[in-house]
């Protein structure tokens, strides 16, 4: 017999939210963990930025998941690449894919358990807009860093164009578009009614960003310098080669203030670095 809402609600304490929750996060997760950039083609532009081949080369993905690509690549590519994770459940498997159960540390983004400047380069894909706090995340990824190290961010875009109405966080189409009151509606009714509504997480999306705001986030905490793919690119790189558009476009957009501000109301990542003292 199917649980109403009033049961629901009768039966358990608001702040425990959605029963069960976290484990119908990790089950939807392990089957559905979205497609993310390679760490290649990240690393690719960072080489364009900093030397990667001198100094401290550890590299740390802050939200590795269930299935750590990333860690694996990096790995491969030759780093000493480690994965911090916040869930317990994602953390064992993380481990048992890696088969190296060192190189995957449970913790939050805002309190990372790495030491001060022992990373060269932080990789934080589709994980501010879950935290609680987004500027004591930025913190602790600059306490981390090495100075001349790196932080790579990509998250949500408030102004994302979809014809579908597409937002990649909330199955509610132009969900980006709504007004700050009418999403905090959704995320409580997520949270405590219907998980469905941000593909059973227990931790939705409830920061949206634009390129300027993650700047002026990256600025209060310490960053010196920000850029995107675009800029670090050229018509060969990876990330160039994966559009027509990019590539036909790409010096264009480099040489104009105008393009590239246009450009950037579209793009959801950011380049931060830390300056070299």
């Amino acid at each position: 017999m199917k649980t109403s809402q009033k049961d629901l609600y009768q039966k358990r304490f608001l702040a425990e939210c959605y029963p069960d929750l976290e484990s119908l996060g990790v089950g939807y997760f392990k089957g559905h963990q979205g497609l993310i950039p390679s760490a290649a083609e990240i690393l690719a532009c960072i080489a364009r930025l900093i030397d990667l081949s001198r100094g401290i080369d550890r590299i740390v993905d802050v939200g590795c998941g269930p299935n750590p690509v990333n860690v694996q690549q990096l790995l491969k590519m030759g780093y000493d690449a480690i994965g911090v994770e916040p869930l317990a459940p994602f953390v064992a498997t993380a481990k048992e894919s890696l088969g190296d159960a060192n190189r995957v540390y449970h913790g939050s983004a805002e309190l990372l358990p790495l030491a001060d400047a022992s990373v060269r380069v932080v990789l934080m894909q589709s994980i501010l807009e879950h935290v609680d706090s987004p500027q004591l995340t930025l913190a602790e990824a600059y306490r981390v860093l090495v100075p001349d190290g790196v932080l790579y961010v990509s998250t949500t875009n408030r102004h994302r164009v979809s014809l579908t109405g597409d937002n990649g966080e909330f199955r509610k189409r132009f969900y980006n578009w709504l007004p700050a009151v009418v999403k905090e509606s959704y995320v409580f009714r997520q949270l405590h009614y219907d998980p469905r509504l941000a593909n059973f997480s227990p931790r939705p999306a409830v920061h949206w960003f634009t390129y300027s705001e993650l700047c002026k986030l990256g600025r209060s905490v310490g960053f010196a310098q920000f850029y995107s793919k675009l800029d670090l690119a050229d018509p060969n790189n990876v990330y160039a080669q994966r559009s027509v558009w990019r590539r036909l476009l790409l010096r264009s957009v480099q040489n104009s203030v105008w393009l590239r501000s246009l450009a950037l109301t579209q793009i959801s990542h950011v380049i931060m670095w830390k300056r070299a003292h």
